[in-house]
């Protein structure tokens, strides 16, 4: 094991030791040191990460690297590198965990009780959403999204943006108010899967509000409907095996008095579902997208489950 020198600089309130595996001028050890905290960095928690860089200017120096902040986003998240993104590292994890999703798109004051699921990837600019988990999956051939959803329960959506995407749900479906609902007589039973691009918290069209959500497509099931299924998928990987999980139902949708929403995170898919109460009328089914301009890609797609 090889000798190791340390020499203390600073004052009482920053001195900081600086650590070298053999005895070298001042000033050349700093470099092995910074490398051994950015290591260090990597086992820590944002908090604990937050925390340290506040005990001085040198921490918050090492701390502040964006690699320490990639690596712990993507840690967290359990997803793959998705290359270049339009903001910091370090915003994008607290953005990410700061509780900013826990709240109605800009109405902070009416909390929905928003559940994290998880984060997942598009690598490719085609979603497949569904309401119907049942193999074999069809793939709608219509070109309009209304024909898709009338005809097998599922459409296409281009131009999404690629990169990660973070997952939720609403808790306890049977008691909260509807946050997209538009009917004049409801009881605010409703299931909503959301998902949003992990940069658009951050973006400047949402913040001030020049981007909203627009339906683009809706249908009703008029008949008795015992589940209500929602599911994202990246179109590139929806016969891959890293989603076929996701397909097999009964491995996570609970039991059929279980009637609290369950959900599966896949690396490129995600999917809820809530076993409805007794119900007669039927459900009715919308999906909504948020879009980066007019033209723009897509970059928060909601699909809503209402009793009617």
């Amino acid at each position: 094991m090889p000798n190791c020198y340390a020499r203390i600089i600073g004052d009482e309130e920053s001195r900081i030791v600086h650590v070298a595996e053999t005895n070298v001028s001042a000033g050349d050890e700093r470099t092995y040191e910074r490398d051994l905290w950015t290591y260090i960095a990597r086992f820590l928690d944002g908090r604990s990460l937050v925390m340290l860089g506040a005990t001085s200017k040198w921490f918050n120096n090492v701390i502040m690297q964006e690699c320490i902040w990639k690596f712990a986003c993507l840690r967290d998240l359990q997803v793959p590198d998705p290359g270049q993104v339009a903001f910091g590292w370090s915003k994008l994890y607290a953005s990410t965990f700061d509780g900013s999703h826990s709240y109605m798109f800009r109405q902070q004051k009416k909390h929905i009780d928003w559940m994290r699921i998880g984060a997942f990837s598009f690598d490719s600019d085609v979603a497949f959403l569904s309401e119907r988990l049942s193999p074999p999956v069809k793939i709608p051939k219509q070109e309009i999204i209304d024909e898709m959803l009338q005809s097998c329960g599922a459409c296409l959506l281009r131009k999404v943006k690629t990169g990660i995407w973070i997952a939720g749900t609403v808790k306890n479906l049977q008691l909260v108010r509807c946050p997209v609902c538009d009917q004049e007589k409801c009881e605010g039973t409703m299931q909503m899967l959301d998902a949003r691009h992990i940069e658009l918290f951050l973006s400047q069209g949402y913040q001030d509000g020049s981007w909203d959500y627009e339906l683009i497509g809706s249908h009703e099931i008029k008949k008795r409907v015992r589940r209500a299924y929602g599911a994202i998928f990246d179109f590139k990987y929806l016969t891959s095996k890293t989603t076929a999980g996701v397909f097999n139902c009964k491995s996570w949708i609970g039991k059929a008095n279980d009637f609290q929403p369950k959900a599966i995170i896949a690396l490129h898919a995600v999917a809820v579902n809530t076993n409805l109460q007794e119900n007669q009328a039927g459900i009715l089914i919308k999906y909504h997208i948020m879009r980066a301009g007019a033209e723009g890609e897509v970059v928060s797609i909601r699909i809503s489950q209402q009793l009617l």
